[in-house]
């Protein structure tokens, strides 16, 4: 809705610059040069109306574009997010005790690895001291 108020406003503009430019004088024809073809009389303001109507929709459609691929994104992003919380909701599901069972080693030999202290031939490391507690 945004854009077709712009256009409408663009439109309204290029209206009065067109009767604006229908009241100019007779004195104010140029040749002009395109690739393909000359114009001996044509009227500055005519050229003035043509530059700034091209560039006007040039921009209206660069406009367009951009609205219509920003909300492309969003949807794709959209989707995404649905997709990613959909997974992490089957995953809060899941129920963590299936297949698994907790048993308690005895006698396990952790080794010294990082000593805690060392006096002799007796070695406490924190593996050792960690396995105290448990």
């Amino acid at each position: 809705m945004k854009l077709a108020k712009i256009l409408a406003a663009m439109l309204l503009i290029l209206g009065l610059v067109y009767f604006l430019t229908r009241n100019a004088g007779e004195n104010s024809k140029v040749f002009v040069d395109l690739i393909f073809k000359q114009y001996d009389n044509a009227s500055v303001s005519m050229i003035i109306l043509g530059a700034i109507t091209i560039g006007i929709f040039g921009g209206y459609l660069s406009a367009v574009f951009s609205v219509l691929s920003a909300k492309s994104e969003i949807r794709s992003l959209q989707n995404k997010n649905r997709r990613l919380t959909d997974e992490l909701n089957d995953l809060r599901n899941v129920a963590i005790d299936e297949g698994f069972t907790i048993q308690r080693v005895e006698n396990i030999n952790l080794g010294c690895y990082i000593p805690l202290y060392r006096s002799g031939t007796d070695c406490r490391c924190w593996a050792h001291f960690i396995h105290f507690f448990i």
